[in-house]
């Protein structure tokens, strides 16, 4: 298991640039973002390549995030711009090594059976479409239920709806991003949700984060998660993608309180 630094939320104390060697400065050799697009993907190579970092996972862009965008794959009308936003992903994704990308499903405006209907024979075309034309790149595109008191309207928030999905679709380079937190506060429990999707190798990244606050990770939820996971046998990357109370350095006791400094080369508080 790897912890992975998610600077789109932690060492925000320093431009995005610096980040990376904020975060290797406290042991985690791993990185992962939500959107990289506003930096040349050849700058951010080689600022991970100076800070001894391997960049792992980013997001496709997702449309006018200050407009309320969550993603483009559901939306019927924005094809074309999805088709777009995934090609950028694989440039970036090549420059910078990075072998996972996050597909967002999109937010629905609407709770009326035929426009929820429509978004899903959207998102399952789009995502079919995006597996058959990317085959012949080294990267697994990641769908991941998102709770609904983030992100309200949000398509995909339960578990069982992204496996049944990627069972139905039966594409080798579609996974899940079990997100942790996400799934804690949409059903919450994650335990029983571990021994059930872990073993059938369709997760191929996972996420953590406080409970309710989404801030530090606290012992009592994630002590257990930690002994599970090593149970279980997990060996992938885990994304520490959470709002630090304080300065994240601060906050990064977490990290031994909860059995995950295990996880790290070096850790230092």
């Amino acid at each position: 298991m790897k912890l992975t630094a998610n600077l789109s939320w932690l060492y925000i104390e320093f431009d995005f640039k610096d980040r990376l060697d904020a975060c290797a400065q406290d042991g985690f050799r791993h990185a992962e973002c939500m959107f990289p697009y506003d930096y040349p993907a050849e700058l951010l190579r080689d600022k991970a390549l100076e800070a001894g970092v391997q960049w792992v996972l980013i997001n496709a862009p997702a449309g006018d995030w200050g407009k309320g965008d969550r993603g483009l794959a559901s939306s019927p009308s924005r094809r074309d711009e999805f088709k777009r936003s995934t090609e950028q992903a694989v440039n970036y994704a090549t420059a910078l090594g990075v072998r996972k990308v996050h597909v967002l499903a999109g937010v629905v405006n609407s709770n009326d059976e035929q426009s929820m209907r429509a978004a899903w024979n959207c998102y399952e075309k789009n995502l079919l479409w995006l597996a058959s034309t990317m085959k012949t790149e080294a990267i697994d595109w990641l769908i991941e239920p998102i709770n609904r008191f983030d992100v309200p309207g949000y398509l995909l928030n339960r578990q069982a709806d992204a496996h049944e999905l990627l069972i139905r679709l039966n594409q080798p380079n579609l996974g899940v991003q079990m997100d942790l937190y996400h799934c804690l506060r949409t059903e919450g429990e994650v335990l029983n949700a571990l021994s059930e999707y872990l073993p059938s190798g369709r997760v191929k990244h996972m996420q953590l984060a406080g409970v309710p606050n989404r801030d530090e990770p606290g012992a009592s939820e994630y002590a257990p998660v930690y002994a599970h996971l090593k149970m279980l046998g997990y060996n992938g990357h885990m994304g520490c993608e959470y709002r630090p109370k304080a300065g994240t350095r601060d906050g990064l006791g977490w990290i031994r309180s909860t059995g995950f400094s295990g996880t790290m080369e070096t850790f230092e508080t």
